[in-house]
Order: C-alpha cells, then sequence, then structure tokens
C-alpha cells in the first residue's frame, strides 16, 4: 500500500514543474546523496524544471559555489569502480555519464598506473587458483575482459600465472 502511494505521489511530482528554488533543493539533495555529473543531474531533473535555461542557471551557480564538479564524479567513480572493473570499462561509463574527456582523461591516466595490481586482485577474489584446462583460462579471460581489463594485460598475466 505505501509503495503504491509512493509511487503515486513520484508521478505527479514528476508532471508538475517545480520552482526555482525547490529544483534547486532537490538537485543540492541528490548531490549531498552522491556526486553527479552535470548532464545526469540534466537528465534527471530536466522533466522538472520550469525550463532548460532554469535548470541550466541552477546548475552553473552550483558548479561556481564548488557544489557541482565533474572532476570531483570522475574520481569518486573510479574510488568506487576502480577496484571492481578495468580502465576499459570506467572509461565507458565516464563517457556514458557525460564527462568531458578532459576530467576522464586524467582519472584514467590514474587508473592506467594501478591497473595490473587491480586485474591480479579481482582474479585473485574471483579465481584465486590458475586454471587448470584451456576451457577454464578462456573461462578466466573472458570474466577479466567483461570486466573491461584489456586484452594485453590479461595475457600478459597469464602468462605470468603459467611460468609461476
Amino acid at each position: 500500500m505505501r509503495v503504491q502511494q509512493a509511487r503515486r505521489k513520484l508521478s505527479q511530482s514528476k508532471t508538475d514543474s517545480l520552482s526555482s528554488a525547490a529544483l534547486r533543493a532537490r538537485v543540492l539533495s541528490a548531490l549531498a546523496r552522491r556526486e553527479h555529473s552535470r548532464h545526469e543531474l540534466e537528465q534527471k531533473f530536466l522533466p522538472l524544471a520550469e525550463s532548460a535555461q532554469s535548470l541550466s542557471e541552477i546548475l552553473d551557480l552550483l558548479q561556481q559555489q564548488g557544489l557541482l564538479s565533474d572532476a570531483r564524479f570522475a574520481q569518486s567513480v573510479a574510488r568506487v569502480r576502480g577496484a571492481r572493473f578495468g580502465v576499459r570499462r570506467i572509461a565507458f561509463e565516464l563517457q556514458q555519464k557525460g564527462v568531458t574527456e578532459h576530467h576522464a582523461a586524467a582519472v584514467i591516466d590514474q587508473l592506467t598506473q594501478t591497473e595490473s595490481d587491480r586485474l591480479r586482485e579481482v582474479w585473485q577474489k574471483k579465481f584465486g587458483l590458475a586454471p587448470d584446462s584451456f576451457q577454464e583460462a578462456a573461462r578466466q579471460q573472458r570474466f577479466l575482459q567483461q570486466r573491461g581489463f584489456s586484452a594485453s594485460l590479461i595475457r600478459d598475466f597469464f602468462r605470468q600465472l603459467s611460468r609461476s
């Protein structure tokens, strides 16, 4: 019952446009929960805004005040996702979230330096034992590729693994 009421309220609030102050409060509330990119906030709050210009003005003001930062968002994504995923996957996610090339490149450069260590940690956590067959090695390699690690890095890792 409560879920239905909450959904009804949410759908009603989405159809009504919010005043500038209410919209700013909602954006700040979203930023208080976690970092967002400007693009994410535009996508999320454009249906609620009176106009695209009013939302843009609010986001510009928040950027000037230092409350909204794509660079900080990119760092946050790298910190949270970096332990589980490779550079390619994180770069793709940043692109999807609308982070500029400049901010993404800075984060990707940092992640690239530790990618082989992160690959080893992900592999160790998931598998822990060297593959005993070609099929098992292929399965492990596919898993690591799906996590966004480069094929050359995976190949080098498995060569080292087979030598030891």
